[in-house]
């Protein structure tokens, strides 16, 4: 990621809420000091289950993201479902551009995401669950 970002002044994270916005803080933490570019975090609040039934909100003025270089986290993409809504919502005003990264990808897409960023692949059926545990004293993926 760092190698993507070089030339931005300025890069915004934002987490969805929940695992992915405990996956984006620990990110900040580990980049913060080997680039020279201004982190910005943000978190984006979305109902997971059903994005459409209540407004997603971000942590940052929408404003401030305006033009700039955008990474999306989420803790596991599954159907793509929640990370379109957040795009979509990220999407009403102009962006220099915009990368997904995930811990876990599954690759059970319903909807037109792909990550950029992968953790890790996994080939699972649709009966298969992944769990992420970001606690401070787990920080591990089950697959059940």
């Amino acid at each position: 990621m760092i190698e993507n970002t070089f030339e931005e002044k300025e890069i915004f994270i934002g987490g969805i809420t929940g695992n992915g916005f405990l996956l984006a803080k620990k990110i900040v933490e580990i980049i913060q000091g080997k680039t020279e570019s201004k982190i910005i975090l943000f978190e984006i609040n979305i109902n997971k289950d059903e994005p459409w039934s209540e407004e997603i909100t971000l942590s940052t003025p929408n404003d401030q993201l305006k033009n700039g270089y955008i990474i999306l986290i989420d803790d596991v993409l599954n159907s793509g479902k929640t990370l379109q809504f957040a795009l979509v919502e990220i999407l009403k005003f102009p962006t220099k551009a915009i990368k997904i990264m995930t811990l876990v990808d599954r690759k059970h897409r319903r909807f037109p995401i792909k990550a950029d960023f992968v953790g890790m692949s996994l080939s699972t059926t649709l009966k298969e669950r992944v769990e992420v545990d970001l606690s401070p004293e787990n920080k591990k993926a089950y697959l059940l």
